[in-house]
């Protein structure tokens, strides 16, 4: 069976190693050579090379040069796993089984951006692990394969990475045995019982002190490596931070964002809308002060 791959995050080179260990006949790997907006990035060409699979750099899918191409390479089935352009009608009719998508959400709901980040700003407790038959609309494809995967309070968003790869390998695995025996289970989603998650903007990323120590510390772990960081201003500046934790603290008297206590290790304890928060990275005890403000 002819396999073609698109990808260009970290989660598709999981998902591509995942798929060369099937002994699928990987025709053609369509890859970028850089990206400005994935902060994940990952070039699939190496993998390419090491496998003497062929492989493309492109920029836009949708281009006529690049259609041509997949057509050339007659594959029966299509993966497109972590890619962020929406590919037209024409390539999606191209292979006999179509092409195969993934969105980290339990679909219908959370369809759309960011579903990694959301869930756990949101401080959701589950999420899911979705593999779907891409049509022209977002998200909104015959699901294949689900698995739910459940969010800890001490997940971030490296950690849910993580999980959800681990689960997504097995279900990869799976849906290649379905191929094989040539046919796919299909589930058509009710649209109309789910939601659509907005683009994220940078502007979400800033922590209001005046919010709970809960939701900066949701953010926080929402927004840390491999994505950009939640950010405050310190003397005018933007500062990321990278990892607090919550601390009790029932003073009713003391304005939010207000430095509470510096430690000997470098942290800092910041007054929030509801209790505190003790910033553990970056160390900022030698740049800020007990008594300022955030």
């Amino acid at each position: 069976m002819n396999v073609l791959f698109i990808g260009t995050v970290e989660f598709s080179k999981h998902m591509l190693l995942t798929l060369i260990k099937t002994k699928m006949n990987i025709v053609s790997i369509i890859t970028k050579e850089k990206s400005d907006f994935n902060s994940d990035f990952c070039d699939l060409a190496p993998i390419a090379i090491q496998n003497n699979i062929e492989y493309k750099y492109v920029k836009n899918i949708n281009h006529e040069n690049n259609i041509s191409y997949i057509k050339e390479k007659q594959p029966d089935v299509i993966f497109c796993l972590g890619w962020s352009q929406l590919l037209c009608k024409e390539i999606l009719d191209i292979p006999k089984f179509g092409v195969i998508g993934y969105h980290p959400a339990l679909l219908p709901f959370n369809r759309g951006r960011h579903p990694i980040i959301w869930a756990l700003v949101l401080g959701l407790e589950k999420t899911g692990s979705t593999f779907l038959k891409l049509n022209p609309k977002a998200d909104e494809g015959e699901i294949i394969s689900q698995k739910i995967v459940p969010i800890s309070y001490y997940d971030t968003a490296f950690t849910m990475q993580n999980k959800l790869v681990e689960v997504a390998k097995n279900q990869l695995t799976q849906i290649v045995e379905y191929l094989i025996k040539g046919n796919l289970p299909l589930k058509k989603q009710d649209i109309n019982k789910g939601n659509t998650w907005r683009k994220r903007c940078k502007e979400d990323g800033k922590i209001d002190w005046r919010m709970s120590s809960y939701s900066i510390y949701n953010l926080v772990r929402a927004l840390t490596n491999p994505y950009p960081g939640a950010y405050t201003l310190v003397n005018g500046k933007e500062v990321n931070i990278w990892k607090v934790e919550e601390v009790e603290f029932k003073e009713k008297n003391i304005e939010p964002g207000k430095i509470l206590k510096i430690l000997s290790d470098g942290t800092v304890i910041v007054k929030t809308g509801e209790n505190a928060v003790r910033i553990l990275e970056p160390l900022m005890g030698n740049v800020l002060s007990e008594g300022e403000y955030l």
